[in-house]
């Protein structure tokens, strides 16, 4: 029935309308595809599997390069994963694979190049592509694993034989990594609704993603732009500032004929009204934590938090604090974003990472990098797979499995404080607390402290050169990077140093001479202290800031003038 009524209105609008196997007929072999994703919002599935099929069936398209910019796919059976099939891809470029089994299993077994660089230079660099610069320099990417001189964001033996696609040059005496251009032959977006002249809406999507800047990078490579929609609306009658994608970059349009299975919003559900700012929904409605090893790590996190900040929580344990904030009634005394564009609210957890509820205002994900590669972020909490001697942290390979790095290196460079969140050990760590005393009822089978990470998604020699705050949080003890050392400066009450820190470490850390006990208020199953806290912070910010405006005028401007006069005596008038 569906498949009639789009029929019928091609034939009475043009070539626009067309379905999803017409679609897939007009990819190409060899032809570079570009998608906005993040897990599965932004994914054009119904286009993808009919991609796929034609595949199975013809055996093209083939050697195709997919390229995509954040986490993708659901961990099972949708995203990319239904066009993981060998042959049909033959080259990834992008951030994350996890979430596409398929596509990682391509790359573990050598059957494609495959290329991980960070999310904000992927979908930063559609824009350098439509605009025909050169490519995207900046210093996100230093140290790492992205690095040329030390994998290039290479995830396979396969890719290391292949060019790089990534350069450290120099530029105004300093080093930089240029990430190089190319083209975009097929860009495959969503929408809400789409016009009959191609305008694209998305007012039931949970994020804008990087949607316009594909379109535009496809267009000025002479690509095409297929949209991915659920709805049909007369030439019009979109209000022209809901329209995200305009028409005249919109080459043709596909309508979902299953969208409750075919254009979910998230991972985890069709459509959440609270998270595309449809309804505002009672914080109360957000589901309970257990209180277990988790919640103690948040708890310590969340006592990081400062008021009027600007956050960002990663996937993993951290996605799990916006939940503590809204429970202790303190999300409204900072602003909680993600990375793909949600402003203020209370960003999800997984299976709805990158979703926010009741998010105050939504940007496109490259806009919210060029916030955050800037130095926007005032905290970011972040998960933590390894942490070795030298503070560096893994998230991106274990086993020799590639898992990709996200936004994990924009964020950590940029950010003025980082908060690393996870357990001390993995693999079945179990903690209870009795009467604001902590117990490891049963130890991980695997450190996490180790003497070399298997990869660096983060470099502690690099961050050590900034001097900013970097904590290392886990259910048991505090760390912090001290000088390019990694130093111990708190442990949970009823933990013993010995027995259960560091005889499950392989290296040996500093230990503070002023090492403090975590604050046992956190270990009890009722906390609501955490508001009283971050309000403590705030008269301290303003005692300080007082203090610091009423200090000597005299001495301020004397270090500025001097400053001036030593670094430009003769051009700068004094």
């Amino acid at each position: 029935m569906i498949e009639t009524e789009i029929a019928d209105f091609t034939k009475a609008v043009g070539s626009k309308v067309i379905s999803a196997e017409q679609a897939a007929d007009l990819i190409q072999d060899g032809v570079t595809i570009c998608a906005p994703i993040i897990g599965l919002t932004g994914w054009s599935e119904e286009i993808a599997r009919a991609v796929a099929k034609r595949y199975e069936k013809t055996g093209h398209p083939k050697e195709l390069t997919l390229v995509c910019g954040s986490a993708m796919g659901n961990h099972k059976d949708k995203g990319p994963h239904v066009i993981g099939l060998e042959g049909l891809v033959t080259r990834f470029i992008g951030a994350h694979t996890h979430g596409s089994p398929n596509i990682g299993a391509l790359i573990q077994n050598n059957k494609i190049l495959a290329y991980c660089f960070p999310q904000g230079v992927v979908v930063q660099l559609y824009r350098e592509i439509a605009a025909k610069r050169a490519g995207m320099l900046t210093k996100v990417g230093l140290g790492t694993f992205v690095d040329p001189r030390i994998e290039g964001g290479k995830m396979n033996d396969l890719t290391r034989q292949a060019p790089d696609l990534n350069e450290v040059v120099t530029f105004a005496g300093e080093e930089y990594l240029w990430y190089k251009p190319f083209p975009i032959h097929v860009s495959l977006i969503r929408g809400t609704t789409a016009d009959e002249k191609g305008n694209i809406s998305m007012e039931k999507e949970g994020a804008l993603l990087e949607a316009l800047q594909v379109a535009q990078a496809a267009k000025n490579s002479g690509g095409i732009v297929i949209a991915q929609v659920e709805y049909l609306a007369k030439t019009g009658t979109l209000h022209a500032k809901t329209v995200q994608v305009p028409g005249v970059l919109v080459d043709y349009i596909v309508v979902s004929q299953n969208p409750q299975e075919w254009h979910m919003q998230s991972e985890g559900i069709y459509y959440q009204p609270a998270f595309s700012g449809d309804i505002t929904m009672p914080l109360k409605a957000l589901p309970t934590l257990p209180f277990d090893e988790r919640l103690f790590i948040l708890r310590r996190a969340a006592m990081e938090l400062t008021p009027n900040s600007v956050v960002n929580l990663g996937i993993g344990i951290p996605d799990r604090l916006a939940t503590v904030a809204a429970h202790e009634g303190v999300a409204d005394m900072m602003t909680l974003t993600t990375e793909v564009g949600g402003v203020g609210g209370i960003p999800a957890g997984w299976p709805n990472f990158g979703m926010s509820y009741n998010a105050e205002a939504f940007i496109n994900h490259p806009s919210m990098f060029d916030w955050y590669d800037g130095g926007g972020i005032d905290q970011a909490f972040l998960g933590m797979g390894e942490v070795d001697k030298c503070g560096n942290v893994n998230v991106s390979k274990f086993n020799n499995r590639p898992i990709g790095c996200g936004g994990f290196i924009n964020i950590t460079t940029a950010s003025k404080k980082v908060v690393f969140c996870g357990t001390f050990t993995t693999g079945g760590i179990k903690a209870v607390a009795t009467d604001g005393k902590v117990k490891i009822a049963q130890e991980g089978k695997r450190k996490k402290f180790i003497n070399r990470v298997e990869q660096v998604t983060f470099s502690g020699k690099y961050a050590a050169k900034s001097n900013k705050p970097i904590l290392y949080i886990t259910e048991r003890a505090v760390f912090e990077l001290i000088g390019g050392e990694v130093v111990l400066v708190e442990i949970a009450p009823g933990i013993d140093l010995e027995k259960d820190i560091l005889a499950h470490m392989e290296f040996k850390p500093l230990i503070s001479p002023d090492l403090k006990t975590m604050p046992e208020e956190i270990f009890y199953p009722t906390w609501g202290r955490l508001k009283q806290h971050i309000e403590r912070r705030e008269e301290e910010q303003i005692t300080d800031q007082d203090s610091h405006e009423k200090g000597n005028q005299t001495e301020r401007y004397s270090f500025d003038l001097g400053r001036i006069t030593e670094n430009s005596p003769e051009n700068v008038p004094v």
